[in-house]
């Protein structure tokens, strides 16, 4: 029988894909790859764009084709098989794509075509060729044979390193749980909340509550419960998952980081960099470390006055001094003295099916598409939807999959992953598909599923992630959808996305009370709309607090002295953070997105990304929000051109200039902008 990874004849067979097809179908594929490139080498003809590069995006994209369900499904599954599965794989994926880019003649291939480019080559064509090059250099392509060895040993190790970081991460998570008997313990706690929490008592055979350690729990007891040695211990087991001071010293991620930390550098130097970040930037928009930190430095200034100001008014109502796990219970405290508004009242207006709907909507009023779902195709989990958007004249534009809510296995967090990237090669199409996966609340036994504005908010932003991935109108896989646009450009869309949620008129279609099928009243929304500058500066110095930590640690690592990562984070904290820690936080052992994810010396790409978007949408506050050629410019300017342009000049072309701060500081309310 047919391995199913290897039948890409139409979606993931997720119904008959198992833990034990992963190896032998990349085995298999990667074996005819390496033949179908050594044919390639050795014919003198296959020097020019469509006999060369057109077979080899064909190879890239089938491959990452059986590649994708094999990731996304030990992130999403609670079956310990599927991660023995990834983590043989990893290393198969690691040694081909290594063996890829630092290959001599392959990258001479590639300029043989970059020199011959004919006259009317697309800029499609000279921008993909452009940059294959440019990540041949990255890679070491040039390096000595015995420089070469030692680079693929790094990546390998890096890759095996970067997995297990993750893996313990959600161990640890998985791994922990709260429970009580003591009502006074969960006093103030949702009652959505406290309801998941008896069934898991229910389920463990115990009395009372039971609180696992996932995002909806911990944001749930963090901002709610009145017991204070709760919050600190749930602040606790949060803030030390996966290392020394942890539940288990078996997940402790302390020696992943500083082996990461050094293989990185080493990694950096080897082909031409001063340090990692400096190696980062080298696919970025922005240009140097110098840029990178002015620009987060000039954030914490500018927003600093403010965040003092708003933590000085949640001391006033606090009943001691604050400590770290007060400060989001305190301010949901003075969010409903302020503007009479909770995260448990706006809840009731936001089942997720009604949100999702209306976030549909959105997509349809500002594109002219249709989102449907498709029930008659397989999926991995029973909770999991699959939806095709097409356009005005019903052809598919692309498809994607809906995971939506937290269970144990199951990665923490929100993201968009590709499926299936775009490819339109000799004729023949192929569309994109992906992965929306976030970890809400899990429907009650009448499929109910609460969400709190935050939780929309987060929705819109992966489904801006999605549009991205699917509208591109690119040809060529390696620069379509999301790929090869600069990363500290690819969270524009998602986060210009999210200001649709904070927008009365998309709210008004995407919400419904859970028992009255109400929509969100107009003065509850004022309410809502006049809370949201809320905190901004103390939630400003906390991304900029991560970012500058994450770009530091990456541009100052000594190779005698290691990584230094606690006095790295306490001096970052010194010079930004206004929130005090306890001396047992161990930020750095789960922060996944620099250490297992694609943020390493780029967790600033959020706010940079931040200014872009929130002077896109001024645009569309300008035309109004729903303006057709507003809408139509950013489509075609901004989400359909994957990595085809020069990212800058895509933006001008959208907005006619070049982005400044101040909408995003007037969007946040901080200092003079406001």
């Amino acid at each position: 029988m047919l391995n199913p990874l290897l039948d890409s004849s139409e979606l993931p067979h997720f119904d008959a894909i198992r833990p034990q097809h992963a190896v032998p179908a990349l085995e298999e594929l990667i074996a005819a790859h390496r033949q179908k490139l050594a044919a390639l080498l050795d014919d003198p003809a296959a020097r020019d764009f469509p006999s060369l590069i057109t077979p080899l995006e064909e190879m890239s994209h089938e491959l990452g084709r059986v590649w994708s369900p094999i990731g996304h499904l030990q992130s999403v599954l609670d079956d310990p098989e599927w991660r023995v599965a990834y983590n043989a794989s990893l290393p198969l994926m690691t040694e081909h794509g290594t063996e890829l880019s630092q290959n001599e003649r392959l990258y001479d291939a590639y300029q043989a075509v970059a020199d011959s480019m004919p006259a009317d080559a697309t800029p499609q064509m000279q921008k993909l060729v452009e940059q294959e090059l440019r990540d041949f250099r990255l890679s070491g392509v040039a390096l000595p044979e015995k420089e070469k060895d030692r680079y693929r040993e790094i990546m390998q190790e890096l890759a095996a390193l970067q997995a297990a970081f993750d893996q313990n991460v959600q161990d640890a998570t998985d791994n922990w749980h709260f429970q009580t008997a003591d009502e006074s313990d969960v006093a103030g706690i949702p009652e959505s909340v406290l309801k998941r929490a008896r069934q898991d008592a229910a389920d463990e055979g115990s009395e009372g509550w039971l609180f696992k350690l996932d995002y909806p729990n911990h944001h749930a007891i963090m901002t709610h419960c009145d017991a204070r040695h709760v919050r600190e211990t749930f602040y606790r087991a949060w803030s030390t998952r996966a290392s020394e001071q942890g539940s288990d010293p078996k997940w402790d991620n302390s020696g992943n980081i500083e082996r990461i930390l050094a293989l990185r550098h080493e990694a950096a130097r080897m082909v031409g960099f001063d340090n990692y970040a400096d190696y980062s930037l080298a696919t970025k928009m922005a240009g140097t470390v110098d840029e990178v930190v002015s620009f987060l430095t000039e954030l914490a200034d500018k927003s600093k006055a403010t965040a003092k100001k708003e933590l000085a008014d949640v001391q006033a109502i606090a009943k001691a001094k604050l400590q770290a796990w007060d400060t989001t219970y305190y301010l949901e405290k003075l969010k409903q003295q302020r503007f009479s508004i909770s995260d448990e009242e706006l809840r009731q207006y936001f089942p997720f099916t009604v949100v999702k709907k209306g976030m549909f909507d959105v997509a349809e009023r500002l594109y002219g598409i249709t989102v449907v779902e498709n029930a008659d195709v397989s999926c991995w989990h029973d909770t999991v939807r699959y939806f095709e958007i097409r356009d005005s004249d019903e052809k598919l534009i692309g498809s994607f999959y809906t995971d939506l809510f937290a269970r144990k296995g199951k990665r923490g967090g929100a993201w968009m992953d590709e499926c299936v990237v775009r490819k339109q090669l000799s004729g023949k199409k192929t569309p994109p598909v992906g992965y929306l996966v976030c970890n809400f609340p899990p429907p009650d036994g009448e499929g109910l599923s609460l969400l709190t504005h935050n939780d929309v908010v987060t929705l819109f932003h992966e489904f801006g992630h999605m549009l991205h991935h699917l509208l591109t109108v690119i040809d060529y896989p390696s620069i379509a959808g999301i790929n090869g646009v600069p990363w500290d450009a690819v969270e524009l869309p998602s986060q210009f996305m999210e200001n649709f949620a904070w927008s009365y008129d998309v709210l008004q279609k995407a919400s419904s009370h859970y028992q009255s099928g109400d929509p969100l009243p107009r003065a509850v929304f004022d309410k809502l709309d006049a809370s949201r500058h809320f905190g901004e500066a103390l939630a400003m110095l906390r991304q900029v607090e991560l970012a500058l930590f994450d770009f530091r640690l990456h541009a100052a690592y000594d190779e005698a002295a290691g990584g230094q990562v606690l006095e790295m984070l306490a001096q970052v904290r010194r010079d930004v953070a206004i929130i005090e820690h306890p001396a047992y936080n161990r930020l750095p052992c789960s922060f996944s997105h620099i250490f297992a994810g694609g943020y390493a010396a780029g967790y600033y790409s959020y706010k940079w990304a931040e200014v872009l978007a929130a002077d896109a949408f001024a645009a569309f506050e300008e035309a109004g929000i729903f303006d057709a050629d507003t809408a139509s410019r950013f489509r075609r300017e901004i989400l359909e051109i994957g990595g085809s342009r020069d990212f800058m000049e895509a933006y001008v072309a959208f907005r006619g200039r070049k982005p400044t701060l101040d909408a995003l500081l007037r969007q946040s309310g901080i200092g003079k902008a406001a």
